[in-house]
C-alpha cells in the first residue's frame, strides 16, 4: 500500500520545479507593473527638483486665471497717486491662490509659471509689471530652496505667497527713480510715497506685508479643507 500511494520522484521534482518558477514570474510581474521598494520612493519624494506634468501647469494656469479675474480692480486704482496702492488693493488676491497653487503643485517653478501666465496679460497694461512678476517670483524661489529646500512643508508654500507681492514694492520704486522724472504722475506717485514722512512709506509696505501674509495664510487654509474634502489630491 506503501508504494501506491507514495508519489514518484520525478513528479515531485517537477511540482517544485513549477513552484519556483511561478515565484519567479510573480517576481517580475510585480517589476514590470513598476512598484518601487519604500526606499526609492523615499528618495523621489526628496528630491527637490521634479518633473512638470500637464495637470500642474494646467492648475497653475487657473490660479493665474483667478488671480488676474478678481484683480479687475487694478485699473481703477493705478490713477490714484499713491505708491503701493496696487500691491494694497491685489496683495490678498495675489497670496491666497499663489498659496493654493504652491500647495497643490510643490514643485520649485510653480511660482514663475503663475508670474508668467498673469504676466503675459498685466503686459498689455503696464509692461514692467511682467518683468517685475519674473524677478520678484524668482527671488521668491530662490529663497524658499535656500530656507526650506522646495515646497514639501506648508510653511514654505506661506512663505513663498507672502513674499511674492511685497517684493514688487522695491522693484517699481527703483524702476520710476529710474525712468521717470519727478514732475509726471509717476513721479507723484513715488513722492507722496516717500513723503517728507517716512512713516507713510513704512505703514505702506507694512499694510501690503500684513495683507499678503493672511492671505498666504488662507490660501494654505482652503487648500487643507479642499484636500480633506477630497476635491483637491496631491
Amino acid at each position: 500500500m506503501e508504494d501506491k500511494n507514495r508519489i514518484p520522484e520525478t513528479e515531485r521534482d517537477q511540482d517544485i520545479a513549477s513552484l519556483i518558477e511561478n515565484a519567479g514570474a510573480g517576481v517580475q510581474t510585480a517589476e514590470e507593473t513598476g512598484i518601487q521598494p519604500a526606499a526609492e520612493e523615499a528618495a523621489a519624494a526628496g528630491k527637490i527638483f521634479k518633473k512638470y506634468k500637464i495637470k500642474d501647469i494646467v492648475f497653475l494656469a487657473i490660479m493665474s486665471a483667478c488671480m488676474l479675474v478678481t484683480g479687475a480692480i487694478m485699473p481703477l486704482v493705478t490713477q490714484v497717486p499713491l505708491f503701493g496702492i496696487i500691491q494694497l488693493c491685489l496683495g490678498l488676491q495675489f497670496s491666497i491662490f499663489p498659496a493654493i497653487g504652491l500647495m497643490k503643485v510643490r514643485k520649485p517653478g510653480a511660482l514663475l509659471f503663475m508670474s508668467l501666465f498673469s504676466g503675459v496679460v498685466l503686459a498689455f497694461m503696464f509692461l514692467p509689471m511682467f518683468f517685475c512678476l519674473l524677478i520678484c517670483a524668482l527671488i521668491a524661489e530662490v529663497l524658499v530652496i535656500v530656507i526650506f529646500r522646495g515646497y514639501r512643508r506648508d510653511i514654505a508654500c506661506a512663505f513663498g505667497a507672502a513674499l511674492y507681492m511685497p517684493l514688487t514694492l522695491p522693484f517699481l520704486y527703483v524702476y520710476y527713480n529710474f525712468m521717470y522724472s519727478f514732475t509726471g504722475e509717476e513721479g507723484q506717485a513715488v513722492s507722496a510715497y516717500l513723503g517728507s514722512e517716512p512713516g507713510l512709506a513704512i505703514g505702506i509696505t507694512c499694510a501690503v506685508v500684513a495683507v499678503c501674509v493672511v492671505g498666504a495664510i488662507v490660501g494654505v487654509i482652503i487648500s487643507r479643507e479642499l484636500k480633506k474634502a477630497g476635491v483637491m489630491k496631491k
